[in-house]
C-alpha cells in the first residue's frame, strides 16, 4: 500500500482542485436559482445582500458561449482605406484613381489594402512620398508607417469597442482580433439590436473638462454624505446595502484617516465600521483622496453602489448642473502588502468640455529620458493650439481630465501655460499603459470608420434549448459508453467508468480555471473526449487479456498491458492533440471552442485511463491476489 501513496495523494489533490475551481460553478447556479423565486424587493434584497458573492461566483464560474447563453455576436470591419485616404497630405486625380483601384481588389483580396496602394504606386512608377509624409521618405519607409497606422487604428477600434461594452454593462463580453480589420465583438446576454449598433458604430467622443476645485467638490460629497445620514433611518435597503460594503479608509490613502481594522477616527472621535457606515454612508464608500485632492476612491466591489447612490433623485439635486462625476478607466491598486485593494477613481468634473478630441492631430507615447519613465506627446491642430494656449494659461495648477466616451483615462496637472499645441502628459505607470494612451488620444482625432459586416442573435431560449440539448446528449454518449464497458468488461469496465467520471470533472474544473467559454461545439468535443478515453482504455485491457491468455500471472499481466499499449495510446492521443492545436491556432468561434475541449480531454483522459486505472488495478491485485476480470 505505501508504494502507491503518492500516486494516491496525487489524485486525492487533483480531485480537491478541480472540486474548487468547479465550486463556483455550482454556487452561480444555486444563486440564479434562488433568485429566480424571489419577485420585487424580495429580489433586490437579496442581490444588495449577496453582491459580492454573485459576482465572485460570476467571475470564476465556467463561461457559456452565445449558443449555449443568447446574446449578439457582431464582425466589424475597419475601414482601412479611408483612414490610408485620410493621412494622404495632397490629392489628385491621379491619387483618387489610384484609391478607386485599390478599393475594387480590396474586396476580393486578402492582402493588406497597404500593400495593394504600394503596388498600385509602384506599377506607375509614382513616388509615395509624392502624397505622403516627406519628400525624402523612400516607399518602404512610407510603407511602415501606412501598416503602423493601419495596426494602431484596429488598435483604436478595439480600445472604444472594449471601453463602450463596459460601459454598457454587458457580463463576460468577448472582443477579439480578426485577421487584418476586423474585430469579433460576442455580448452574452444582449438583445437590443438598435441599441447595440448604435454602440459599435459611434463616433468615439474625446473631450478634456477641468476637475471641479477640491473644497467645492468636497462640499458637495459633504451634503450627499449628510442627505444619505438623514435617509438612512428609513431607506432599510440603503443601509443595509451600505453596511454590507464598508471599507474603512485605507492607512496610504490619507493620514487623517488613519484606522485599524476596527476603528476609524474622525473627527467625531473614533468609530466603528458599522457606526462610521451609518454616519457618513457616502464617505464609507467614497474615500475623498489627500493626496490627489478634488477625487474620490471607490472600491472595485463598491463602484455599483456608488453609482446607485449618485443616480438617485434627491442625491442629483444636490449636485449642480454644471457638474457630473466620471469614473476613471481602470482601477488602481492601494494598501499594504497582502492588504491591497482594487480602487476605481470616482472624478468630479465641468460637464461642458474646454476642448474636444477633434483637435489633435497626433499622439505618441516614448520615454522621457530625463526621468526614464513613459509620457504621451501630442500635438494638437491650429485651433487646438490656441484654444489649448488659454486654456492652460487660465487654469495652472488645476488637473484636466482626458475623458473618452465618458470615462477618464487620465488628470494630468497644469504646470504651465502650454502654446505651440505640444502637449507632454506624465504618470503612466508603465509603458504599455503610455501606448493605451496615446491610442485613446488619437481615437478621437483620427478615427477610422467601423461598419458591421455582421450581426447575429441568439435568443435566450434557443440557448436553453441548445443547453438541454447538449445535455441530453452528454448524458447518453455517457451512459451508452458506461454499459457497454461494464457488461463487455466486467470489473475492468466498472474501473474505467470511474475514470470516465474523473475525466468529465478534471475536464470541466480546467475549463473553468482557465476562464474557457463552453460551446455546443466544446459539448462535442467533451463527447468525443470520453470516446478517446475508453479507447484507451480499452487498448489496456485487451493487451491484459493477451498477456493473461499466455499464463503471465496478475500482477505481470497488468504491468506488461499497461507497458505495451502505452506506445499505441500516446501515439494516437498526440496527433489528436496535435491537430486540437491546428485547429484552435487557424480556428475561429466554433472551431476554436470544439479545438479547446478537445485538447484538455485528451490531456486529462490520459491522466485518468494511465495514472487513476492503475492504481485501482493495483490495489485489487495486492489485497486479492488474483487476477481482475476484464471480461
Amino acid at each position: 500500500m505505501k508504494k502507491y501513496v503518492g500516486r494516491i495523494i496525487l489524485i486525492v489533490a487533483c480531485v480537491f482542485v478541480a472540486v474548487y475551481y468547479l465550486y463556483p460553478t455550482w454556487k452561480d447556479y444555486n444563486l440564479r436559482q434562488q433568485m429566480n423565486t424571489l419577485r420585487g424587493a424580495d429580489s433586490l434584497q437579496y442581490v444588495t445582500n449577496h453582491d459580492a458573492d454573485i459576482r465572485d461566483a460570476r467571475a470564476r464560474r465556467i463561461k457559456l458561449g452565445l449558443d449555449l447563453q443568447g446574446g449578439m455576436r457582431v464582425v466589424l470591419e475597419v475601414n482601412v482605406l479611408k483612414l490610408i485616404e485620410d493621412l494622404a497630405k495632397n490629392k489628385d486625380d491621379v491619387f483618387e484613381q489610384i484609391m478607386k483601384e485599390v478599393r475594387a481588389e480590396a474586396r476580393t483580396s486578402e492582402e493588406s489594402p497597404v500593400l495593394l496602394l504600394r503596388r498600385k504606386f509602384e506599377a506607375r512608377q509614382i513616388r509615395m512620398s509624392r502624397y505622403y509624409r516627406n519628400l525624402r521618405d523612400t516607399n518602404d519607409d512610407i510603407y511602415k508607417f501606412l501598416e503602423d497606422e493601419s495596426t494602431k487604428a484596429i488598435d483604436r477600434g478595439m480600445e472604444i469597442v472594449r471601453n463602450r461594452v463596459d460601459q454598457y454593462g454587458v457580463s463576460e463580453p468577448s472582443i477579439q482580433k480578426l485577421g487584418e480589420t476586423r474585430i469579433i465583438v460576442a455580448l452574452p446576454g444582449v438583445t437590443k439590436e438598435a441599441e447595440v449598433r448604435q454602440l459599435l458604430q459611434g463616433t468615439a467622443l474625446l473631450e478634456f473638462k477641468l476637475l471641479k476645485e477640491p473644497e467645492v467638490a468636497y462640499r458637495i460629497a459633504e451634503a450627499i454624505d449628510k442627505q444619505l445620514a438623514s435617509t438612512a433611518g428609513t431607506d432599510t435597503l440603503l443601509t443595509d446595502s451600505l453596511l454590507a460594503g464598508t471599507t474603512s479608509p485605507d492607512t496610504s490613502l490619507s493620514d487623517s484617516t488613519k484606522a485599524d481594522t476596527t476603528k476609524i477616527a474622525t473627527p467625531e472621535g473614533e468609530l466603528s465600521q458599522e457606526q462610521f457606515a451609518r454616519k457618513h454612508p457616502f464617505f464609507s464608500v467614497a474615500i475623498y483622496n489627500e493626496q490627489f485632492k478634488g477625487e474620490f476612491l471607490v472600491v472595485e466591489d463598491n463602484k455599483e453602489k456608488v453609482r446607485r447612490i449618485l443616480a438617485r433623485d434627491d442625491v442629483q439635486k444636490l449636485i449642480p448642473n454644471d457638474m457630473e462625476f466620471l469614473w476613471s478607466a481602470k482601477t488602481q491598486t492601494f494598501g499594504e502588502k497582502g492588504q491591497e485593494k482594487k480602487f476605481f477613481r470616482l472624478y468630479p468634473v465641468k460637464k461642458t468640455p474646454e476642448l474636444t478630441g477633434g483637435v489633435v492631430v497626433n499622439a505618441k507615447w516614448q520615454i522621457d529620458p530625463n526621468y526614464n519613465r513613459p509620457i504621451v506627446t501630442m500635438e494638437m491642430n491650429d485651433e487646438g493650439s490656441r484654444e489649448w494656449a488659454r486654456i492652460t494659461g487660465a487654469n495652472i495648477n488645476k488637473r484636466i481630465a482626458i475623458v473618452l466616451d465618458n470615462t477618464v483615462f487620465s488628470a494630468p496637472n497644469v504646470i504651465s501655460k502650454i502654446t505651440g499645441g505640444h502637449s507632454q502628459i506624465e504618470g503612466m505607470e508603465s509603458e504599455a499603459e503610455a501606448r493605451l494612451l496615446e491610442i485613446v488620444l488619437k481615437a478621437g482625432a483620427l478615427p477610422a470608420p467601423v461598419d458591421i459586416i455582421e450581426q447575429r442573435s441568439v435568443g435566450p431560449s434557443l440557448g436553453d434549448d441548445s443547453i438541454r440539448a447538449g445535455m441530453t446528449s452528454s448524458a447518453v454518449a455517457i451512459g451508452l459508453t458506461v454499459i457497454f464497458m461494464g457488461l463487455y468488461y466486467r470489473t475492468g469496465g466498472m474501473v474505467a467508468d470511474v475514470a470516465l467520471m474523473f475525466t468529465v470533472i478534471f475536464l470541466l474544473a480546467v475549463l473553468a480555471a482557465f476562464s474557457g467559454t463552453l460551446t455546443m461545439p466544446g459539448i462535442a468535443g467533451i463527447i468525443l473526449t470520453l470516446g478517446v478515453a475508453v479507447d484507451a482504455n480499452v487498448l489496456i485491457y485487451e493487451r491484459i487479456r493477451e498477456e493473461t491468455a499466455s499464463g503471465k500471472t496478475p500482477r505481470a499481466a497488468i504491468d506488461a498491458g499497461y507497458s505495451k499499449a502505452f506506445t499505441a495510446i500516446f501515439d494516437s492521443n498526440l496527433t489528436t492533440l496535435l491537430t486540437g492545436i491546428i485547429l484552435y491556432q487557424f480556428g475561429t468561434g466554433p472551431v476554436q471552442g470544439f479545438a479547446l475541449t478537445l485538447m484538455i480531454g485528451i490531456v486529462v483522459s490520459l491522466f485518468s485511463a494511465i495514472v487513476i486505472t492503475r492504481v485501482v488495478f493495483d490495489m485489487m491485485v495486492d489485497r486479492s491476489g488474483v487476477a481482475v476480470n476484464f471480461g
